[in-house]
């Protein structure tokens, strides 16, 4: 092949390093919903499923960066499909999240949003997988050079129509994300603002104003932070991509190539820190189980014992009148 992109031994270890946070972000983030019973509310088991897709990513993108693909096999092959159905999916949910979010809260429609639930299954699974099979049966999906990837296997370069097989497995739901993401979770922050400043108006005393204030200040914050940083990391690739298209020399750059391998593999790794180690509620519960292990004590669930099963958003904080006010 005319065009490789040559990687480094310092790439190569930034990939595998962020694959290996990524994997075990997912992994807590699933163990947390598992343990505690009190956590297992519907934006939470969409989260998991987020997950579920963010670890398969992680460990197919691992493994072709480990592998460090010369030329098309059966495992490259292999990886290229895994990854695919995986990368795709985690797009699907990403917004699928944001729409229950925007309906549960926005809409204050509890009801039509976990109607919902079953077609975001359908469609969060079944596009891609449909996709993937597609890819697959048509000998799309192989060696790219690095040109698009970081390592790993995508769809093959050889293929006379990679363009349109590289948006319809992934790239065209990424360009939807970055349009939908961002005007939903806006949307979302305003509705909070303005529900917080509602209720602010008869409680601006009471010492309780000031722990919905807190909560709310935390979530408005998050509600910014979600669209920004999935942004910000899947940008590289989009950048590589467009540059790829141009068949400009830049697509090549060191830096950007690293960008683009860390930031498609990271995204399970930042779910992790903003919806565990950021998030109070989820935070003290995994504190005190790290020290009841320290201590060879078994826990005590003091943390579920005679406490009502909330509805927990994704970001652990229990459901409250500032985020359901309507106005």
């Amino acid at each position: 092949m005319a065009n490789r992109t040559e990687l480094y031994v310092y790439e190569q270890a930034a990939v595998l390093l962020s694959c290996t946070l990524s994997a075990l972000g997912s992994a807590l983030i699933i163990f947390t919903y598992i343990a505690w019973p009190e956590l297992r509310s519907a934006p939470r088991r969409l989260l998991v499923c987020l997950s579920a897709t963010d670890m398969l990513s992680a460990l197919s993108f691992g493994y072709g960066a480990w592998r460090m693909f010369q030329r098309e096999t059966w495992d490259c092959v292999l990886q290229g499909a895994l990854s695919t159905l995986a990368n795709t999916s985690s797009f699907f949910w990403t917004v699928a999240i944001a729409v229950y979010l925007y309906i549960f809260i926005v809409r204050s429609d509890q009801r039509l949003a976990d109607s919902l639930v079953s077609w975001f299954h359908l469609v969060s699974w079944g596009v891609p997988l449909g996709i993937t099979v597609a890819a697959l049966c048509l000998h799309k999906i192989g060696y790219d050079a690095s040109e698009v990837s970081v390592g790993w296997c995508w769809v093959s370069l050889e293929a006379p129509d990679h363009v349109l097989w590289m948006l319809l497995t992934g790239k065209i739901w990424e360009f939807l994300a970055y349009l939908t993401l961002p005007v939903l979770y806006i949307l979302i922050r305003k509705h909070i603002r303005r529900a917080h400043a509602a209720l602010s108006e008869y409680r601006p005393i009471l010492s309780s104003s000031q722990v919905a204030h807190t909560q709310s200040s935390m979530a408005d914050r998050k509600m910014t932070l979600i669209p920004i940083i999935f942004i910000g990391l899947r940008i590289w690739s989009t950048l590589r991509f467009l540059l790829m298209l141009a068949d400009l020399p830049a697509r090549q750059n060191p830096v950007l190539v690293t960008l683009h391998g860390i930031g498609n593999t990271f995204q399970g790794a930042a779910n992790c820190t903003m919806f565990v180690f950021f998030t109070k509620v989820v935070r003290s519960r995994l504190a005190a189980l790290f020290c009841c292990c320290c201590r060879g004590e078994q826990p005590t669930h003091q943390f579920s014992r005679g406490l009502p099963q909330q509805h927990l958003l994704p970001d652990g904080d229990t459901e409250t009148g500032t985020w359901r006010t309507s106005q």
